[in-house]
């Protein structure tokens, strides 16, 4: 049995985890991060760089290298509501160094600051490490056993961040309680071909009850096909050219390429889940992220809630870790500061997901929705809501301590 001590072990290695551990390992906080895969390097995950996130990389004196990464540079998320285009959010006016959202791959991002993470000492980065059980001692979590190519493993620390996303291991091993608010929808992932005769400025396409939106990759278009949730096996029981013909009706410029769907294996299902923990903590550990709150993909907002939570318990927690006196106070002190931020961001997606999305995908017509183009044109100003709203987020957190140990 390896054992390894630290004083932060951080559960997962996506946006919040790698975030936290950066924070927490720039703080000069000895951070084991657990990685159960051997990479980053998985499609279809959400890619999303928000404002407030590039502002967070401003503060870090990381922004330009970052913006060297593949990229595209989005300042308003239009959309067709059949024939109807419709201006749904202008980033353009946010008191912001970067006023739009940036559309990179995930595994970049992460390749990004495991990279800058990899330059503080105190960063110890495990991957192939699954986390298996929680260490207890004395009533409170003292860490992680992990399974590795190399055998057990055990990392003894006096905080552990659960980060490992909306099937956290983490919270169901310390047992918390997960409060389930439903979706009317899942989303099946896909790419086609981006020729560059494409049309640009569309996001997302709503057309006979169907709904459809496009993240331009550079050299294709990832897609996400919305179905009513519970819908696959009749969809696949239709076949698949009822699947290509109505990818062309939703989305007519696809029409020439939706052969390149030769399997329903090109179709990835997004099981898409609103949930949250009533309590994100327990003695040692704080779960952030989709562990602690998973969100639905509108907006696309998840990852950027994710890296403010880790922002936060790294303001808020760095200094009581490096003294090894992390206390339940703590660790609900986060939770206070970021749960009315998860909590009022999924009220907002409920309302979309029950007023629009659910209504489309059950009657083909949503009333609410087919109003937004005459107020659009009534208030021009209207989008810069929804700009502020998904660009900055409730409560955008700003790293305090710049200083590098």
């Amino acid at each position: 049995m390896n054992e390894v001590r630290a004083g932060c072990c951080v559960v997962g290695g996506g946006p919040a985890g790698m975030m936290a551990a950066m924070l927490f390992a720039r703080a000069g906080v000895r951070t084991v991060l657990l990685e159960k895969h051997a990479d980053f390097l998985r499609d279809f995950r959400g890619d999303t760089i928000h404002p407030s996130t590039l502002e967070v990389m401003d503060e870090l004196g990381l922004l330009e290298s970052f913006l060297l990464r593949p990229h595209q540079e989005v300042t308003t998320l239009a959309g067709n509501l059949g024939d109807t285009p419709i201006t749904v959010a202008d980033f353009t006016h946010l008191p912001t160094r970067c006023k739009f959202v940036a559309f990179m791959p995930q595994w970049e991002f992460l390749n990004f600051l495991a990279e800058e993470a990899k330059r503080f000492p105190a960063f110890d980065l495990r991957t192939r490490a699954r986390a298996e059980d929680l260490l207890w001692e004395n009533g409170r979590i003292a860490g992680v056993r992990a399974a590795t190519p190399d055998g057990p493993l055990e990392v003894r620390a006096g905080l552990t961040l659960g980060a490992d996303g909306r099937d956290s291991i983490v919270r169901r091993l310390a047992k918390l309680d997960v409060i389930e608010l439903g979706a009317p929808m899942d989303v099946l992932w896909l790419r086609l071909t981006k020729r560059d005769d494409d049309p640009h400025e569309t996001f997302g396409y709503v057309r006979d009850g169907r709904i459809m939106a496009l993240i331009d990759r550079g050299a294709y278009w990832q897609c996400a096909y919305v179905i009513s949730k519970g819908t696959l096996d009749e969809l696949h029981c239709r076949g698949l050219d009822e699947f290509r013909r109505q990818i062309s009706a939703i989305v007519p410029f696809l029409a020439d390429r939706v052969g390149e769907i030769a399997s329903w294996d090109d179709a990835k299902l997004l099981t898409v889940r609103v949930n949250r923990l009533r309590r994100w903590y327990a003695p040692g550990l704080l779960c952030i992220g989709d562990a602690a709150h998973a969100m639905s993909p509108i907006g696309g907002v998840g990852i950027n809630l994710a890296v403010q939570d880790a922002i936060a318990a790294a303001n808020m927690l760095a200094a009581q870790a490096l003294r090894g006196d992390v206390n339940a106070r703590d660790l609900r002190a986060v939770q206070r500061r970021r749960e009315p931020a998860a909590r009022l961001t999924q009220s907002l997606q409920l309302f979309i997901q029950s007023r629009i999305i659910g209504k489309v995908l059950s009657s083909g017509r949503a009333p609410l929705l087919h109003r937004i183009p005459a107020l659009v044109r009534w208030l021009p100003f209207l989008p810069r809501i929804p700009g502020r709203l998904v660009g900055l987020g409730l409560r955008p957190e700003h790293v305090l301590n710049l200083s590098v140990r």
